[in-house]
């Protein structure tokens, strides 16, 4: 059998970060994705509230960098939640069990949110210039090795200029 669910939207709430008497991280939210269409020339939008669960490092991901209104990509499989209420009603609901997550909101995005300490920014911007620094570094490898080897300088691979707002993360 095949259990797989893919979704695009926006968090409906916060995260809500738990952990195992393990030790795992479980981490709760929901997310909204909405469909257009158009029923005898009447414009309509249908949106579609999912529960979603994170577990283990990639809940304690989404708790650190996604809040309400984040926009993400989830992969995962659904999930049938059965329990019984405080007034003694079979309850239940399907909800998606995420396996892998895409976070699709830019940079500039989180930055403007004003919800990211400035310690976190900082940190941020010196992950991008370090990532940026190392991308260069082959860049140089590669040239030395075409130099040795008697090739012109102008068939060596060329130096790549990248602009922190261009990493998609």
């Amino acid at each position: 059998m095949y259990n797989k669910v893919i979704l695009v939207g926006n968090l409906t709430r916060d995260i809500e970060l738990r952990y195992s008497q393990g030790g795992m991280a479980i981490a709760n939210t929901a997310i909204a994705t909405s469909r257009k269409f158009t029923v005898n020339g009447e414009k309509k939008e249908e949106v579609c509230f999912v529960d979603i669960t994170f577990f283990a490092r990639s809940a304690e991901i989404a708790n650190q960098y996604l809040k309400k209104g984040s926009k993400i990509l989830v992969e995962g499989r659904l999930n049938f939640d059965q329990w019984v209420d405080q007034n003694g009603q079979k309850r239940s609901k399907h909800s998606v069990v995420v396996e892998t997550m895409q976070m699709l909101d830019s940079k500039n995005d989180n930055q403007n949110s004003g919800n990211y300490p400035a310690q976190q920014n900082q940190a941020g911007q010196q992950n991008y210039q370090q990532q940026a620094q190392s991308y260069q570094q082959p860049n140089q490898q590669q040239q030395s090795y075409s130099q040795n080897r008697a090739m012109p300088e102008s068939s060596s691979v060329p130096e790549i200029d990248i602009d922190e707002d261009e990493i998609p993360f």
